[in-house]
Formats: C-alpha cells, sequence, structure tokens
C-alpha cells in the first residue's frame, strides 16, 4: 500500500506518493519537492519543517529520506553515484530520469559516512 504526504496551501491540496518523490530542495522559505515523473511542486514550508515532517508523518519510512547538506533531502532509494571531488550526486531509478544535483564536498562526506553506517550496523 502506498504511503501519501499532503500538503494544503491557501489555494490547493498537494498528495504526493512518497515512493514518488525524488528529493526535496531548499528553496528560501520554500522547498521544491521532485516526483519521478519530473513533476515539480511547490510548499510553502522550509527544509526543516518539512524534515520535521516527513519524520512525523512517515515514521519507519521516513528512513528513506536523509539530509544531504543545507539544501536538499534525498530518496536514498534513488541513489546512484556520489562524487564529492566533482561536488554531484547523482539520483536515478536507472530506467526513466537522472538528477544531478550538486552538494558540497563537506556535506557529500558526511552523507557517505551516514550511508555506509546505517548499511553496516544491518
Amino acid at each position: 500500500m502506498a504511503d501519501y504526504i499532503y500538503f494544503k496551501s491557501r489555494d490547493e491540496l498537494l498528495r504526493f506518493n512518497t515512493s514518488a518523490i525524488v528529493y526535496f530542495e531548499a528553496m528560501g522559505n520554500f522547498t521544491k519537492i521532485i516526483l519521478a515523473n519530473g513533476f515539480e511542486g511547490h510548499v510553502c514550508i522550509n527544509l526543516a519543517k518539512m524534515q520535521e515532517r516527513l519524520t512525523h508523518r512517515l515514521e519507519e519510512k521516513a528512513k528513506l529520506f536523509v539530509r544531504v547538506g543545507k539544501s536538499h533531502i534525498i530518496n536514498v532509494t534513488y541513489l546512484l553515484q556520489v562524487i564529492p571531488l566533482r561536488h554531484k550526486l547523482v539520483l536515478s531509478d536507472q530506467k526513466s530520469f537522472l538528477y544531478e544535483l550538486s552538494i558540497s564536498k563537506e556535506a557529500l562526506r558526511s552523507f557517505m559516512d551516514i550511508i555506509i553506517e546505517s548499511k553496516s550496523s544491518k
């Protein structure tokens, strides 16, 4: 069964299947949400609040979403490649889309440590 997360604004309601969310990107007080089908949604909530909402609403499944640096939360299901020296993180379903994010070298190295640690503790 699919998990959905809802966002309501004054003029609209957005409903996202969490497994279709590729990443979130900070845009000041707004957050851009990128889906696997290419849809871009914008919600009036900053990235820190978005992270809290994911944790609260998704509980155990929130572990699929990991903060990378100051500007991104990614769905690790779509993680394809991390290249700290080129400040690049690549997300893809390996069929229909590929997103390259520019992220600081330090943030990518910290992210790699988190991923390796979480996989080795299982």
